[in-house]
């Protein structure tokens, strides 16, 4: 037992107390982000925004570039998305819709954009130095294009999220973070589930 417990969390012994808190609370806000987008409700934004602060924090400090400005990024689209779940138009608030083409093609230059971008970084950094930069520049770009549609609540992002989530598990879990390599775990089922659920609900729009 104390084995499989050293091998999941053996490397926290390494980390300062108030770290490994912080790192607790931002996936349990997580996880509540996550859960209110699956149900549509608009605490998947203050939620997410205290998740994301806290990891921007944390990310910085253990020098994971490309997954603190994957959290910086959420913080902003979260003000974004906020706005236009709660923005009417003709009296009518922003409903769950498939993407268009042209979001298409947004989301397209969205994700080369961001490989651009995060690998620039990298290289300014110094930090493109092993495979795990190769996928954190990959998911970086799966993120950002899943949260710009979830912002404009386009049934679309979960697909992108569970892709996302499913390579992210296994990929925290590497880094050391325990914790957060759970909460992506987790995030994949539950994204799945929103997935189905956004689904039925626009489905049922379409009937109305």
């Amino acid at each position: 037992m104390n084995q499989v417990f050293d091998f999941l969390f053996g490397q926290y012994s390494q980390y300062e107390t108030l770290d490994i808190w912080l790192e607790i609370i931002a996936v349990i806000f997580g996880f509540l982000s996550v859960w209110f987008s699956k149900k549509n409700n608009m605490l998947v934004f203050p939620t997410g925004m205290i998740s994301t602060l806290i990891f921007v924090y944390l990310l910085l400090k253990w020098e994971l570039l490309g997954d603190m400005m994957i959290n910086g990024y959420y913080f902003i689209m979260s003000v974004y998305g906020w706005y236009i779940w709660t923005h009417k138009v003709d009296g009518e608030i922003t409903p769950i819709s498939k993407t268009t083409v042209k979001e298409q093609k947004i989301s397209a230059l969205i994700f080369l954009a961001t490989l651009v971008f995060v690998y620039v970084v990298y290289v300014s950094f110094d930090k493109w130095t092993n495979w795990v930069a190769y996928v954190d520049t990959v998911t970086t770009a799966i993120f950002f294009v899943g949260m710009w549609l979830m912002a404009r609540r386009k049934i679309e992002n979960w697909i992108y999220w569970i892709i996302g989530d499913i390579i992210s598990a296994p990929l925290y879990f590497y880094k050391g973070f325990t914790f957060t390599s759970f909460q992506y775990l987790i995030f994949t089922f539950i994204a799945i589930a929103g997935y189905l659920a956004w689904k039925k609900h626009l489905h049922n729009d379409q009937l109305t």
